[in-house]
């Protein structure tokens, strides 16, 4: 029955099994019985029988018919061998002679099918190609680049076979073709450059051609003969002619080929990786047959282009390639090196930009986001993650026109129409993305791509070949220029390595954390050691030096003033053991965060200390007092210290001068504790925070240098930030800041 082929089908219209062939030569299938199930209706315009005559027949009958004494049996013994090859190359084609007319039989297999094709030995060439196509092959290589050896190729086909006009056909990525290189008659038109859509050799199409590495159409203008089989006598369409050379050809193909004035055709695929490349289209804008042996000499010529098209291509990628290759170990040295994977990747002369040829890069890991290059904003950016964290099934995601699916994307397409996104982890939203610009392009087309359609009868839209080939022109935006497969895979061997270093990051952490909780639990003993190994023996030694100084009359006066020294060191080492306690304990204490009103806090410390220390001359000046968030014990030991240190470091100046006021800094209270004592050193500033840390210009000042360090441990728990301006003789601030409490 006829195939209707219309806008809903197109890509699936049977083309292997026609039900036809060319009529320049017959066929016939014999079932695996050897009787004959399927023949050629043309058959009797080169034998003396019918088709409908010998369908049902043995094969030696139809044998007897092609009159071949000198080789009685031959079609039987054939089908023997046949049976048992793997591949029919060293029997076909098979030289006969019908009625003194030269003919070559080619054998294959469908099924349970075995089909002999008959077709003239004879052809338009007359030349040995085989003979002059190791000097052809010659002139074909010696381009040194890819493109010299595709224009050497279009020329060494013209002359081997003949045709008016050779292109050299590419396939791109969505289907559709381009003209790369051409050789023609100088009376033709030129097509070299243009495009042709997808559906002029629709998907199943471009299948066969991997299959049949050549395909010939002698005449547009003859009506294919149909297949008869021995079911009802009737035009078959179940004989799969996938590896026939007679296979007749799609009448919408035929149509098109009329409307571009051309009258034969012939084809050579060109492989890459086992995948089709593109075609060596020849036209003829006459009716031209080449035979068997030609075309199989040509399919020779394609396999040596493809292989040398593989090389070629491969030699001129594999400089890109290097350079991808020598910033990934750069980049891997550097992340085994650096703490900081996104200092590592971003922040050297080697970054990952140089994985690819993007102009423009994100990194969004671990809560930030780190740019390179050209890149949409932030704004812009931050949406474009939440729609990959969306969108992205895959650890890969690349695209070439980003606003085809992401519609925002045409308002930074300049920078962005190329996109590649590799997640690092979906969990966290963690990924990195590269960048490639619009590349503004016009593609000429060979006639408007759009296919037209008819209304057929029953009201259904129909596919029509192209009638006219003018150019037609298309300008392409928001298109970036392709991501290409080594690009892919050096992204992804740089996630790799980036996950290796976050895996290795997050083994060192537990280590640090195990050895954390080892020191706490040491210093947990340490700290009972202290308070009662320690202590223990302090107090026997106070106790008893107060006993003799109460009970033993007999002691002198410095013996007496030796017992007290001895007391005065019990109370100060007491004290002492006191401070390192709640220095260790600090660290470990959870902060419980409340609202404190601060101003109340410092009327308390005021008197507290002024009524302990009892200073001469003091003026303690109270400023702004705005509440902070904290926990209410440690936030008093930490201004209880720095206004203890202000009123005791500035004892001695007439007036002593303190202040203490908060301000309202951005996100932050900063709190600023000022006297006008005796000032600190410079080169001292990072050390006093430090445990035991006491300056040379105080040791006539009691204190343990501990309170400090408890001062910033617990100013850090807060997560905030204490630091120091001082002068000697001056005067010191201490400034301590706290996160805003509508922050906290």
């Amino acid at each position: 029955m006829d195939y209707q082929v219309d806008l809903t089908n197109c890509d699936r219209e049977p083309i292997h099994i026609p039900g036809k062939v060319q009529s320049h030569g017959f066929l016939v299938a014999v079932n695996s019985a050897n009787h004959i199930q399927f023949v050629s209706e043309n058959v009797s315009a080169f034998l003396p029988a019918t088709a409908s005559s010998l369908l049902g027949k043995p094969v030696t009958a139809f044998e007897d018919l092609l009159n071949q004494p000198d080789t009685p049996g031959f079609l039987v013994q054939m089908l023997q061998m046949s049976r048992r090859a793997k591949n029919y190359d060293y029997i076909n084609p098979y030289y006969l002679e019908i009625d003194s007319v030269g003919y070559n039989l080619i054998l294959s297999k469908t099924g349970e099918c075995f089909i002999f094709e008959f077709e003239p030995a004879a052809g338009a060439t007359q030349t040995d190609i085989q003979k002059i196509i190791g000097r052809s092959v010659s002139e074909m290589l010696n381009g040194r680049h890819l493109q010299q050896l595709l224009e050497n190729a279009a020329n060494q086909i013209k002359s081997l076979i003949g045709y008016d006009r050779i292109m050299i056909y590419k396939f791109l990525e969505d289907g559709h073709g381009e003209v790369i290189a051409e050789v023609k008659n100088d009376d033709l038109e030129p097509f070299l450059g243009l495009h042709y859509p997808a559906t002029d050799i629709p998907k199943q199409a471009r299948e066969l051609y991997k299959i049949n590495l050549t395909r010939i159409i002698s005449d547009v203008n003859t009506e294919s003969s149909p297949i008869l089989t021995i079911v009802d006598n009737s035009q078959s369409t179940s004989l799969d002619l996938t590896h026939a050379t007679l296979r007749a050809v799609s009448p919408i193909h035929i149509q098109y080929l009329k409307n571009m004035g051309v009258a034969s055709s012939f084809s050579i695929s060109l492989m890459y990786k086992d995948e089709l490349w593109g075609l060596v289209a020849c036209h003829n804008y006459t009716p031209r047959f080449i035979n068997y042996q030609a075309r199989d000499a040509s399919k020779l010529v394609g396999q040596i282009i493809s292989s040398a098209l593989e090389y070629k291509q491969e030699e001129e990628d594999t400089a890109k390639i290097t350079e991808y290759k020598d910033a990934f170990a750069e980049l891997t040295e550097l992340l085994r090196k650096d703490g900081d994977i996104t200092e590592a990747v971003t922040r050297h002369a080697t970054t990952i930009l140089d994985v690819t040829d993007a102009t423009g890069a994100a990194l969004i890991l671990e809560d930030r986001t780190a740019t390179l290059g050209n890149t949409p904003n932030a704004e812009q950016l931050a949406q474009l993650v939440n729609w990959l964290k969306q969108n992205m099934d895959d650890q890969i995601y690349y695209t070439h026109n980003l606003s085809n699916v992401y519609k925002p994307g045409v308002a930074f397409s300049q920078v962005a129409s190329g996109v590649l996104a590799c997640t690092l982890s979906k969990e966290l939203g963690e990924m990195m993305i590269w960048f490639k610009p619009e590349q503004l392009s016009t593609i000429n087309w060979a006639g408007n791509p759009d296919k037209p359609v008819e209304i057929r009868e029953d009201g259904l839209l129909q596919l029509s070949p192209r009638r006219s080939f003018e150019v037609w022109s298309e300008t392409v935006q928001y298109a970036s220029v392709h991501w290409t497969r080594a690009e892919i895979t050096y992204v992804l061997k740089l996630r790799e390595e980036i996950l290796y270093a976050i895996n290795r990051q997050a083994t060192q952490i537990r280590t640090l954390n195990e050895k954390l909780q080892q020191a706490y639990e040491e210093l947990d003993t340490f700290s009972f050691t202290i308070s009662h190994d320690l202590r223990t023996p302090l107090s026997s030694i106070k106790n008893y030096s107060e006993l003799l100084l109460q009970t033993n009359t007999s002691l002198d006066d410095n013996a007496r003033n030796i017992l007290k020294k001895v007391v005065n060191g019990a109370d100060k080492m007491n004290f002492l053991i006191k401070e390192v306690l709640h220095y260790s304990k600090v660290g470990r204490t959870d902060v419980e965060f409340v609202r404190i009103d601060m101003k109340h806090l410092v009327q308390e410390l005021q008197n507290e200390i002024t009524v302990a220390l009892n200073p001469q001359h003091l003026k303690l000046t109270v400023g702004n007092t705005p509440d902070i968030h904290g926990d209410p014990t440690m936030i008093r030991q930490v201004f209880a210290n720095l206004l203890n240190n202000a009123i005791k470091y500035s004892g001695k100046s007439n007036p002593s001068v303190v202040t203490i006021e908060g301000k309202e800094n951005n996100n932050e209270i900063v709190y600023a504790i000022s006297d006008n004592g005796i000032g600190i050193d410079l080169q001292y500033y990072n050390r006093i925070f430090e445990l035991f840390k006491r300056m040379s210009n105080v040791r006539e000042y009691e204190g343990t240098g501990v309170g400090l360090a408890i001062v910033k441990r617990i100013i850090e728990k807060h997560q905030g930030r204490i630091w120091v301006e001082s002068e000697l003789g001056v005067g010191t601030t201490f400034y301590v800041a706290f996160r805003n409490i509508q922050d906290a």
